[in-house]
């Protein structure tokens, strides 16, 4: 048995596109605190290298990290959202 069998495609994709709504969220949420607490964006702190520039604080090492993983997270669940926003507008 597949679990399409059991809940109706329509239905999963609904839940995963709320899913992937919610993580959106919390990732750019994560990206503006990070924006404000350095006052620039992650390209520019990067480009700065600010944690050199913070004498490799385990503290900026770690927003750099949370903060990189956002800016992924988000570019590409806009690519995943609007793909099946496109499929769904398409049945």
């Amino acid at each position: 048995m597949k679990l399409v069998d059991l809940i109706p495609e329509k239905e999963i994709t609904e839940a995963v596109l709320n899913d992937y709504e919610k993580k959106l969220v919390l990732y750019k949420f994560t990206d503006e605190r990070l924006k404000k607490k350095y006052g620039m964006s992650f390209k520019d702190f990067e480009k700065r290298n600010m944690v050199k520039e913070k004498g490799f604080l385990w503290e900026t090492e770690q927003d750099a990290m949370n903060w990189e993983h956002a800016v992924e997270g988000i570019r590409h669940l806009e690519e995943k959202i609007k793909k099946i926003k496109e499929i769904k507008s398409e049945n």
